[in-house]
């Protein structure tokens, strides 16, 4: 398994190689004070935006379409709220990939989730966030740019960012350093025909992005959701890798598709090999 991922560490150490987290990526973060776990998939944050109890058998299909029931009757700030309690209100325990990321300091990684680890692991590094969002008419962009200097973020405009800092992106949101998400069904319309469009990615992306591979950790594509998000935001991409211990025949011919090559592992595995080559490094 060691050598299955080599060339991957490599292109990871060189800047070729993207990271691109699911919600798989956030296993084993657990809040300290009840032991509940994060909320990341789609049938978790269903559950507990409905206080635990499961929905209507059409709602549970997807988050999106659960979130935008939830705002139809509650309007939009009830997601907000809910998303701003779990992911900024709650304190999590510490994850070991968003640390090992963070702390390599990689020109590019792609978060898809609406967590805040991998952010609080960029803290006191200066770096660039880049935020999805949806249904506004001030601009005709579907992102909002933040710079941070290590200590706190400012926004700025794609024509005023330091294109030589770490670029993290969150596709579908984050609560800081303002909340912002992609969430219900009309966020995702609005979102995904943007990037299709090329208004939700900032151009020194489409740039920086040309020729780089890409590392899915965590990330199913059983939905038409997830996999047009990613389509749209790895256009142009030189192919990768995904892993997936138990891929099924649609997420394997969308892999096949894209030319991504599938790995029956998950982030244990990759982890469990960076810290057998660095033994070996070590030795």
């Amino acid at each position: 398994m060691s050598e299955t991922f080599a060339p991957i560490l490599s292109g990871l150490n060189a800047g070729s190689v993207v990271p691109y987290l699911g919600a798989g990526a956030l296993a084993g973060v657990v809040d300290p004070a009840s032991g509940r776990a994060m909320p990341a998939d789609s049938d978790s944050l269903i559950l507990a935006m409905n206080n635990g109890q499961p929905m209507a058998p059409k709602l549970m299909y997807e988050f999106p379409r659960a979130a935008m029931n939830v705002e139809l009757k509650r309007g939009r700030g009830a997601i907000t709220r809910f998303l701003d309690a779990t992911y900024r209100d709650t304190t999590w325990s510490a994850s070991t990939l968003h640390t090992w990321l963070a702390g390599r300091r990689l020109p590019y990684v792609i978060d898809a989730n609406r967590d805040t680890l991998l952010q609080q692991g960029y803290a006191g590094t200066p770096h660039v966030l880049i935020v999805g969002v949806a249904r506004i008419s001030a601009k005709a962009y579907r992102f909002k740019l933040y710079q941070s200097d290590g200590a706190s973020y400012r926004e700025v405009e794609p024509d005023a960012v330091d294109v030589s800092l770490p670029v993290l992106f969150k596709p579908l949101g984050t609560p800081l350093p303002e909340s912002n998400y992609i969430a219900s069904d009309a966020d995702f319309v609005d979102y995904i025909t943007e990037l299709m469009g090329g208004f939700a990615i900032p151009p020194f992306v489409k740039r920086m992005r040309q020729g780089k591979k890409y590392l899915l950790l965590g990330m199913r594509l059983t939905r038409d959701t997830e996999r047009m998000v990613l389509s749209d935001i790895v256009f142009g991409h030189a192919g990768g890798w995904a892993l997936i211990p138990d891929a099924t025949d649609k997420e394997k011919r969308f892999l096949d598709k894209l030319g991504f090559e599938l790995i029956a592992a998950d982030t244990a595995d990759l982890l469990a090999a960076v810290e057998g080559r660095a033994e070996l490094e070590a030795a």
